[in-house]
């Protein structure tokens, strides 16, 4: 079958996956989170294309399934648990560990199971998995970018799965034989040039789209263990349980020797973004997208020197035009300290503020946001919640935020996802802002919005937007 996206000679894994997130945003081929790029897409046919696992005989045959923690996933994860299989999910990210082991209630029903399979059933009904587990993962489920026929495979740059599989052959639970499975939309199946597959690289035996069943019969070995060259002392800074991994690898007497430092090589990606990721705002390396992660841009080093670093809060009202590059503690300073603080953040597409937010955008207006909270710790929690908006307008000296999702239905589906959000101690008020209610009032308020022109030295109301373009690219 002819690939839908064809891959140029000479392209990079970065030209691949941004052409392959283009392509699914101007066919409109995912659901929410929007914008797919910098994401795992969460592609729409997702549940037909998991349903089909259970279809497998390496399926049939397994008892316990890993299965990666993103959205379009989580059909397989539901799909698990129905089967009565353990089911092994990675922790998002790898912060606190390497596994939790989904544990639903005694007789648990099919609703049940699917909010078990879901992001946050992750987090309720788990225990964690150390490293010193004795646990045979017969099959592991991944998302993915694109992967070719022949089971190469490209994730979205980041290299976590490549080092989950790495850590479980450490830990003696996957081997040569593991049955690995990729699902993903049909377009996402491209022809990949073989010779950027690296030695980490993890490749699948088979590939689920909504319409197809792809045994890729690949030629290619799997990870043998975590290629310690390729990681530095950063990452393990930021990933402790390969700290943990280290350790015991030395005290085994095998050579863990990190690489050079992370200006040199960025951990786990294979090859640099294009250049024309840099050709907007090149002095902004640091800015992050709606669910907390950064832009590639300068390549993968500079990717993952972003990562690490917290979100640059911009002003980019009308007449500012000119500062959009400038942080924002820089401007306060400058202005004694007096400045109102304001910020935005948008989706992560290689346009990103340049473009208009669709016209069936919804905001959800979030408040009660403790004193001391940082925009990166709650875009962290939004991700963790997959409410990522498409953009987050940022009134911290309000205790306040916007978000603005794609449609109403995104909208709600987050409100949803928010509801019990606490931070910090405190407990976050999520519903639509007023301009999304017809006329009505906020449950916490009675106070009519004031007008455009109301005094200065009074603030805007609790749920409305202080002004047509405050913190907030249009």
């Amino acid at each position: 079958m002819e690939p839908v996206i064809q891959i140029k000679p000479g392209a990079t894994k970065w030209d691949i996956r941004q052409k392959v997130w283009d392509y699914i945003e101007e066919k409109n081929l995912a659901n929410f989170p929007r914008p797919v790029h910098n994401r795992i897409p969460n592609f729409k046919g997702a549940t037909q294309a998991c349903n089909k696992l259970a279809d497998l005989q390496e399926f049939k045959s397994s008892q316990t399934v890993k299965v990666n923690p993103d959205r379009p996933q989580q059909q397989a994860r539901f799909v698990t648990l129905e089967a009565q299989k353990t089911l092994l999910v990675p922790t998002p990210r790898l912060r606190t560990g390497l596994f939790n082991k989904i544990t639903p209630p005694q007789g648990a029903t099919k609703e049940q199971l699917r909010i078990c399979a879901s992001a946050q059933g992750v987090k309720d009904f788990s225990v964690p998995v150390g490293l010193d587990a004795k646990v045979k993962v017969d099959l592991v489920v991944v998302g993915s970018v694109a992967v070719s026929e022949t089971g190469v495979r490209i994730g979205k740059g980041e290299g976590f799965a490549d080092m989950e599989y790495g850590m479980m052959v450490s830990m003696g639970a996957v081997n040569e034989s593991t049955v690995v499975v990729a699902i993903v939309h049909d377009c996402q199946v491209v022809d990949i040039p073989e010779e950027l597959r690296e030695s980490h690289d993890l490749t699948v035996d088979y590939i689920l789209t909504p319409t197809r069943v792809i045994q890729t019969n690949c030629k290619f070995p799997k990870p043998q263990g975590i290629i310690w060259t390729k990681l530095n002392t950063e990452k393990l800074q930021k990933i402790p349980i390969l700290k943990k991994l280290r350790a015991l690898e030395e005290q085994a007497g095998k050579d863990v020797t990190l690489g050079i430092s992370p200006e040199a090589e960025e951990p786990g990606l294979q090859t640099s973004q294009p250049a024309r990721q840099t050709r907007r705002r090149p002095r902004q390396n640091s800015v992050q997208d709606a669910e907390g992660e950064p832009r590639q841009e300068r390549g993968a080093a500079s990717e993952y020197k972003a990562r690490q670093r917290p979100a640059r809060v911009r002003k980019e009202s009308r007449g500012d035009a000119g500062k959009e590059g400038e942080t924002y503690e820089r401007r306060r300073r400058r202005s004694g300290g007096n400045m109102r603080e304001k910020g935005s953040e948008e989706g992560g597409s290689e346009v990103g503020s340049q473009r208009k937010l669709p016209a069936s955008v919804t905001t959800v207006y979030l408040g009660g946001i403790p004193a001391g909270l940082r925009v990166s710790e709650l875009k962290t929690a939004l991700r963790e919640r997959e409410a990522a908006p498409l953009r987050l307008t940022w009134q911290g000296a309000q205790h306040r935020a916007f978000l603005d999702y794609s449609d109403p239905e995104a909208a709600e589906q987050a409100l949803e996802a928010l509801q019990g959000l606490n931070l910090n101690g405190s407990s976050l008020q999520a519903e639509l802002a007023k301009s999304q209610r017809g006329g009505k009032r906020s449950v916490q308020s009675n106070r009519r919005p004031r007008p455009s022109a109301a005094p200065k030295s009074k603030p805007a109301g609790p749920d409305t937007k202080s002004g047509a373009s405050e913190g907030t690219d249009s």
